[in-house]
């Protein structure tokens, strides 16, 4: 038997109280219609209450596979609402990946740097590595300064930040001078705390299984490239 409770004030709470309860076996076809119905109250009450626009500091972080791969997703976003993008990596420069041939398509939208020149067990240059940390970050502030760019992708830049390549402060400094509308996306294993605590919206990847680490699979195109 499914027991009334009182309604959370919060409506965040209440959303998930009422998606656990819909679940119960128990439920009869007009319980859970009830439930649904009072479920739409709330969500459109949560969008109602989201009325503020902004540009956002976006950082997707952690061990976790995707965090480029979920930004590449907000990129294509931008473009096909016709926005101007840029994207610099910082890291992975030395590849050739299939989503700089995908995106080229878009070339009068999109500014694609590859400043990166390959992983720091790869090029092993430290100062070099620092070298074009900072160029790339030069490139980035241009671009994070240019109004015309809706969305700037500051690719494998906590990696940099992690590694001592580049400034937290100066990157923390670059970001308060992005246009107000703009948003920028930094990933990377490692983001800083200070990162963390500055942007708006933060995701954190969870590895749970890797096919490299348990099954000895190497990176395949369409999957890691």
């Amino acid at each position: 038997m499914i027991h009334n409770t009182s309604k959370s004030s919060n409506p965040d709470i209440e959303a998930e109280r009422l998606n656990q309860e819909a679940t119960a076996s128990s439920l009869t076809e007009e319980q859970y219609q009830r439930k649904m119905q009072r479920r739409k109250e709330v969500q459109e009450k949560r969008v109602a209450q989201a009325s503020q626009e902004k540009g956002l500091i976006i950082v997707n972080t952690g061990n976790g596979k995707g965090k480029t791969t979920a930004a590449l997703g907000m990129v294509l976003r931008s473009l096909g609402h016709g926005y101007k993008v840029a994207i610099i990596q910082f890291i992975k420069g030395a590849w050739e990946p299939a989503e700089k041939a995908v995106l080229s398509q878009w070339a009068n939208q999109l500014k694609f740097y590859a400043m990166g020149e390959g992983f720091t067990w790869e090029t092993q240059n430290r100062e070099r590595d620092i070298q074009k940390a900072n160029e790339a970050w030069e490139t980035a502030l241009n671009c994070i300064c240019n109004p015309e760019f809706r969305l700037v992708l500051l690719d494998e830049v906590n990696v940099a930040l992690k590694l001592g390549f580049l400034s937290v402060d100066t990157v923390l400094a670059g970001l308060e001078q992005k246009p107000s509308d703009s948003h920028i996306i930094l990933t990377g294993r490692g983001a800083p705390t200070a990162l963390i605590e500055r942007a708006d919206l933060v995701t954190e990847m969870t590895l749970v299984k890797h096919p490299f680490r348990e099954q000895g699979v190497k990176a395949q195109p369409g999957i890691e490239f």
